[in-house]
């Protein structure tokens, strides 16, 4: 597994209501090294700042983001060749009319040949059962599918981590299933933010987030309780 790494991570961005910043991540320390972590909190709390910060997708207005020692600032190409990161709605991330094109253009960096390109393109899409879809646009395909065909392009790079933010929010369950059964069998070291506390609870060690700040970290059902009690904290008397 990999050892990422937050030492004193802040992010703060500009705003237009006032001349102070405003602070979407506050004073995070952390070393993350099992193989399933999972981030759980409320719409607004910080959770897609944090993954992003994984792959230098955000970048720290203090403080440092490594992994195995690489700086998601100095040395962004090299991490983003070991974390892959997958987006809640894969119609963000997929931009090719069809997902063998999505496929192929994520390899086109790695694998210049153009035949052992659409191998490996194949391969990666016959692991998730989506070889008979690859033609299909994408806009024909279910929300399940999607996610897949995303995931797919992220893993033919073969990532050693792999980031997903809230990836099951747009599913239904049967697609939800299919989906949580896909990530149960990969060798990748996880870590993903979710709404669904079941899928919480399956993974190794979870962090809540609230206001910015991670402010528990530990065992699953812990956090999930963490969790419920600050959701019921702050819940309007009826």
């Amino acid at each position: 597994m990999a050892t990422i790494s937050f030492r004193q991570v802040s992010v703060a961005v500009a705003v237009d209501t006032g001349p102070a910043p405003k602070t979407l991540l506050a004073d995070v320390t952390l070393d993350l090294t099992e193989r399933r972590i999972g981030v759980i909190g409320a719409n607004g709390s910080g959770k897609s700042t944090l993954l992003r910060l994984l792959n230098g997708l955000v970048q720290p207005s203090s403080g440092a983001v490594t992994v195995d020692g690489a700086d998601t600032v100095r040395a962004v190409r090299a991490v983003r060749r070991q974390v892959g990161f997958v987006f809640t709605d894969p119609l963000s991330q997929l931009v090719m009319p069809t997902g063998r094109e999505d496929v192929e253009l994520s390899l086109r960096r790695s694998v210049r040949n153009g035949t052992e390109r659409r191998r490996l393109a194949e391969a990666a899409l016959a692991r998730f059962g989506l070889l008979g879809l690859a033609d299909q646009s994408i806009y024909e395909l279910s929300g399940g599918e999607r996610q897949l065909m995303a995931l797919a392009a992220v893993l033919a790079v073969d990532p050693s981590v792999l980031v997903l933010d809230e990836p099951s929010t747009l599913l239904d369950l049967r697609n939800r299933e299919l989906l949580r059964r896909t990530l149960a069998g990969l060798g990748q070291q996880i870590i993903m933010s979710t709404h669904d506390l079941e899928l919480a609870l399956e993974m190794d060690r979870v962090l809540v987030v609230e206001a910015g700040r991670v402010v528990f970290d530990g065992g699953p059902a812990a956090a999930v309780d963490r969790y419920r009690a600050l959701s019921a904290s702050g819940l309007a008397a009826p």
